[in-house]
């Protein structure tokens, strides 16, 4: 007997995402962006982004059901992130999910975001190996973490950004060098033109598993502003800085597996998308004799697949479902990709 269909929302930030799961399987998603408007302000804007997720979500959630060819009355599940994120923008999914779980009378769960960008690699490779070590490389967090079963066992961190993530670090020197935002895709597409090795940026925190970007963003802020006066050699700057953000992922999550014996790296979340993180994780797993798993472009960035993807694990794992009145947590700690703020996560018999 199949499971039952999942409809993920996702609204932590400033992408409105639904996505339609069964049994491991993506039926259907959509996705809407409100970044464009927050471009001209050079990051997001959270009033901003909570009223673009209102207009958007129901055509959003039409999109993913017309794309899967179901009606909502099909949906037997709905899971949503909880946090962390704006807290505006994930009242909006909250209460659309509240409103859709009441109505429908299915089950609800409340998820962590940081979880579901892992449960995105499912959809793509199926079933995530136990163990397995994982990357993960976004805009707000940079995290390596050790896995086993994602949607019952605690998820054990062996290294968390202590200052900017990478995301972020890319965000604010595109910002120097005169770039665009997002700073990530600008980054990724001036280095293609400049010397990775140009500049020596400095490598954060050699000994450690922890992240820390916020060094190199000076640093690059400081060379930068040794160009005052004199015309930046803006592709340089750009290349040897993704170089030094890549050579530091992935150096500290091959060495992890190393010491843990673990055979896959997952590389998930948005700057697992940058072209040099990718092919140089490729090229240093490969090295190590360590299977390498990355999502495809599309399910890297936020999206509703993903919710729905980890809702779905939730289910089948006989997850207890979220109260009616489970409220969201901004901030809240990776421990289990469950996430009911006030609540304790149990499980039944499947």
């Amino acid at each position: 007997m199949n499971s039952p269909v999942v409809l993920g929302i996702e609204s932590s930030c400033d992408e409105t995402g639904v996505g339609l799961v069964r049994d491991g399987r993506l039926l259907g998603h959509a996705l809407a962006s409100s970044m464009d408007e927050h471009a001209r302000y050079g990051g997001v804007v959270p009033e901003i982004a909570a009223r673009a997720h209102v207009h958007a979500l129901r055509p959003v959630i039409q999109r993913a059901l017309d794309e899967a060819g179901l009606r909502l009355t099909d949906v037997g599940a709905v899971a949503v992130t909880t946090g962390p994120g704006l807290p505006g923008a994930l009242q909006v999914g909250l209460a659309a999910a509240k409103g859709l779980a009441y109505t429908l009378g299915v089950p609800l769960h409340g998820v962590h975001h940081l979880a579901v960008h892992v449960a995105a690699d499912t959809l793509e490779h199926g079933p995530l190996p136990d163990p397995c070590m994982v990357l993960i490389v976004s805009g707000g967090h940079t995290s390596l973490l050790l896995v086993h079963g994602l949607a019952r066992d605690p998820i054990v961190h062996l290294g968390d950004t202590l200052d900017d993530a990478a995301g972020e670090c890319f965000d604010k020197v595109a910002r120097v060098f005169g770039l665009p935002y997002p700073g990530g895709p600008a980054i990724d597409r001036t280095a293609r033109e400049g010397d990775p090795r140009a500049v020596p940026f400095p490598r954060p925190l050699p000994g450690s598993y922890d992240f820390s970007f916020s060094g190199l963003k000076t640093a690059a802020a400081r060379w930068a502003e040794g160009h005052a006066g004199r015309e930046l050699p803006v592709t340089d700057g750009a290349a040897s800085l993704q170089e030094a953000v890549a050579d530091v992922l992935t150096r500290k999550a091959v060495a992890a597996c190393r010491e843990y014996g673990v055979g896959t790296l997952v590389v998930v979340g948005g700057v697992a998308a940058n072209s040099r993180v990718r092919s140089l994780a490729e090229e240093r797993c490969r090295a190590a004799g360590i299977d390498l798993r990355i999502p495809p472009m599309k399910l890297c960035t936020d999206n509703g697949a993903m919710i729905a993807a980890v809702g779905d694990l939730l289910v089948r794992a006989g997850a207890e479902p979220a109260p009616l009145d489970v409220s969201i947590d901004p901030s809240a700690p990776l421990e289990y990709a469950a996430l009911h703020p006030g609540t304790t996560v149990r499980f039944v018999a499947a």
